[in-house]
């Protein structure tokens, strides 16, 4: 499947690079896009009209206020699109972009490096072939999940932002370790590999949490107290409200 890009921003980027192939893509700034074509070994255009009549597949990773412009140059010509602009439901991506397969779809930053979470909106079987390829093709960028497109919101509030809380967490416990006599790329090598070790294993013992934590807090012990901290610091009441206020119109 041949992916063309229209828009070649942060991540347009990632989605190629995740995707380790060569794209077309195009954008405002032809700079941005030839610098992107460069890196994964694709194709700048100079227009979206370009773009679709080459692609098997157009990715909309313009800014989402563009979408009725470029659904004007692009439709003719397109023969799938899938959306990743925020806040943009299916039924008006499909409203531009009539009479063919459409897909939203939200990837998270790590899909740069294969590890991404990706929602795709559930919808009615448009094209069996393309609707499988389409899947195949954001699957590859880590782990899809299907939802209802009145969901995909709340789900974007909890994955698309995360990457920056869990620096945030990184540094914390970084600064932490920092102060109590660590290197700062000591405490950041324990911390990082510590954090991606347990999503391995939170992976395997299939989303278990619970087993997880019991797995390495004995009564009274050092992980206890450290929780217990941890919960009369608010942290569960942070990160609710932090999905809160990105929810909140």
């Amino acid at each position: 499947m041949q992916v063309g890009l229209i828009g070649a921003g942060n991540m347009a980027r990632g989605l190629a690079l995740g995707w380790g192939r060569p794209v077309l893509c195009t954008d405002v700034v032809a700079e941005r896009a030839r610098a992107l074509a460069a890196e994964v070994g694709g194709e700048a255009l100079e227009s979206g009209a370009e773009v679709a009549r080459r692609a098997d597949l157009v990715v909309l990773c313009h800014k989402p206020a563009q979408l009725d412009t470029v659904a004007t140059e692009v439709t003719p010509h397109a023969r799938a699109v899938a959306s990743i602009l925020a806040a943009t439901p299916l039924a008006a991506v499909k409203a531009a972009y009539p009479d063919r397969p459409v897909y939203r779809v939200l990837p998270s930053t790590p899909v740069e490096v294969g590890q991404g979470a990706v929602i795709l909106a559930a919808d009615d079987e448009q094209d069996a072939e393309i609707d499988a390829g389409v899947r195949e093709l954001f699957a590859s960028l880590g782990t899809l999940v299907v939802l209802d497109d009145g969901l995909v919101d709340v789900a974007m509030g909890l994955m698309s932002n995360a990457p920056a809380y869990y620096a945030l967490v990184v540094e914390a416990q970084v600064d932490a370790g920092v102060r109590h006599g660590l290197t700062q790329d000591q405490a950041s090598r324990l911390v990082v590999q510590t954090m991606a070790g347990t999503a391995e294993l939170l992976r395997r013992r299939e989303f278990d949490t619970l087993a997880v934590r019991r797995g390495v807090t004995s009564p009274g012990g050092s992980t206890a107290r450290g929780l217990d901290a941890l919960e009369r610091g608010g942290l569960r009441a942070a990160f609710s409200a932090a999905l809160d206020a990105i929810l909140r119109p």
